[in-house]
C-alpha cells in the first residue's frame, strides 16, 4: 500500500461533542456531518456518537438515507431543505427535520400529500443573505405553516454570517433578528453554529448546530482549538520516500519555484495534491518529521511534495511525516496555504485509507 493514511479519533470526536453540550448546557445538538463528516467517514462518526447525539444536520437526501440506515430514532436535519417536490415524499419516509428556506420549498410542502407530518425549521435570512426568508415573509409562512397538515412541528433556524469574528456588528444585528421573531408561536429554535455556541450565549437557543468543531478544528483566527478544549479528530501521516542532497543553487520541483541558498538535504513526502494535500501550500508550509518541523520546498505535485530536510540530521527513508494531526493542527496549515481547515478537511480524497481508533 501507499505509505499514506488519515487516522481517525472517535473519542475525540466523541469529546469535542461533549465540550459543544458543555457550552450549552440544557440545549439539544444536531452533529453535522454533511460532506462524510467533514471528510472524517460519516459512517463511523454516526456509530461513534450514535448514543450521544441528539440528532444529525446533512445537506442531502442521500446523506440523511446513509444516516437514518444507521440510527433509527435520531432527529436528522435537511439543512437546505428538498430541492424538488419529488423528494418530500422520501423525507416523510425517512422521518427528517426540514429546513425550508424559500417560498418555492414552502409552497411545493402544501402542495404535498405525505405520509406523516415534517418537523419544518422555517430560515430567516437574518444576514446572511444565502438562503431564508426575511423577516416579514417568515411571519406570513409562519401564520400559513402553522396549521398545516403536512407539518408537526414548526421551528424557527438562522444562520451567522460572522460569528467567527468576535466582536462583529452584524453578529448583534442577526441576534436582535432573530429574537424580534420570537413572539411567534415556534415549536423549537436553532441559531449557534461552532463559533456561536463557542463565544456567544445568546444564541444557543434550543438547537444547537456543532459542526467544524466536532473534528477538533477552530472556526477561529485567532483562538486555536487546543484553546477551546477541542481534540484533533484527524491525522494525516505520510513517510519519507526519497532522500537527496543538492548544492546551493539547485531548483526542486515543478517550476523551479524554490532553490536552496546553502547545500540542502531534500526529502520526498508521499502525499501530494490527488490526495487533497493543497496545492498551493507555499514553500515553508510546515510538517513533521522526527519530532521536529521543516518545510515545504518548492510545488506540490499530484502525488509528492518536497521538504527541506537539512536540520535534521538524522531522517531516514521511511520516517514518518504529520502532515497534520495532533502535534501540528490543520488550521495552521490551512493558514499557512491561504485556506481554512474546513476545506483541507473535506478535501482529502477517498484514494487516502482511513483508520479508526477509539
Amino acid at each position: 500500500m501507499r505509505p499514506l493514511v488519515a487516522t481517525v479519533d472517535l473519542a475525540a470526536i466523541r469529546h469535542n461533542y461533549a465540550v459543544a453540550k458543555r457550552c450549552a448546557p440544557g440545549r439539544q445538538a444536531f452533529a453535522v456531518v454533511k460532506a462524510n463528516a467533514y471528510g472524517h467517514g460519516v459512517r463511523e462518526v454516526v456509530t461513534a456518537l450514535h448514543d450521544d447525539a441528539d440528532g444529525f444536520a446533512v445537506a442531502s437526501l442521500e446523506e440523511a438515507a446513509e444516516v437514518r440506515a444507521m440510527h433509527a430514532q435520531a432527529r436528522i436535519l435537511l439543512l437546505e431543505g428538498c430541492f424538488s417536490a419529488e423528494e418530500l415524499p422520501m423525507a416523510s419516509h425517512l422521518a427528517l427535520d426540514i429546513v425550508v428556506q424559500g417560498a418555492q420549498q414552502a409552497e411545493a410542502l402544501l402542495a404535498t400529500s405525505l405520509s406523516r407530518p415534517l418537523n419544518v425549521w422555517l430560515k430567516l435570512d437574518s444576514g446572511m443573505h444565502r438562503l431564508g426568508f426575511a423577516a416579514a415573509q417568515v411571519r406570513d409562512w409562519h401564520a400559513r405553516l402553522r396549521a398545516a397538515d403536512q407539518v408537526a412541528e414548526l421551528n424557527l433556524l438562522s444562520h451567522f454570517a460572522c460569528a467567527d469574528e468576535r466582536g462583529h456588528p452584524l453578529i448583534e444585528e442577526q441576534v436582535e433578528q432573530f429574537l424580534g421573531l420570537l413572539d411567534l408561536d415556534f415549536d423549537q429554535r436553532s441559531l449557534a453554529n461552532s463559533a456561536a455556541l463557542l463565544t456567544i450565549p445568546a444564541a444557543h437557543m434550543d438547537w444547537l448546530r456543532p459542526g467544524i468543531m466536532l473534528y477538533g478544528a477552530t472556526p477561529f483566527a485567532e483562538l486555536d482549538a487546543a484553546t477551546l478544549g477541542l481534540r484533533p479528530g484527524m491525522s494525516l501521516e505520510a513517510q519519507l520516500i526519497g532522500l537527496r542532497d543538492i548544492a546551493a543553487g539547485e531548483s526542486v520541483g515543478y517550476g523551479a519555484t524554490w532553490v536552496a541558498e546553502r547545500p540542502s538535504r531534500i526529502g520526498t513526502v508521499s502525499c501530494g495534491y490527488a490526495d487533497g494535500y493543497p496545492r498551493h501550500a507555499p514553500s515553508g508550509t510546515p510538517v513533521i518529521v522526527r519530532g521536529q518541523r521543516v518545510p515545504l520546498v518548492g510545488r506540490v505535485s499530484m502525488d509528492m511534495l518536497t521538504v527541506d530536510l537539512s536540520d535534521v540530521a538524522d531522517a531516514a527513508l521511511g520516517d514518518t511525516v504529520e502532515l497534520w494531526g495532533a502535534r501540528l493542527p490543520v488550521d495552521e496549515v490551512a493558514r499557512a496555504a491561504g485556506s481554512i481547515g474546513y476545506e483541507l478537511l473535506t478535501k482529502v480524497t477517498a484514494r487516502v485509507p482511513r483508520r479508526y481508533r477509539s
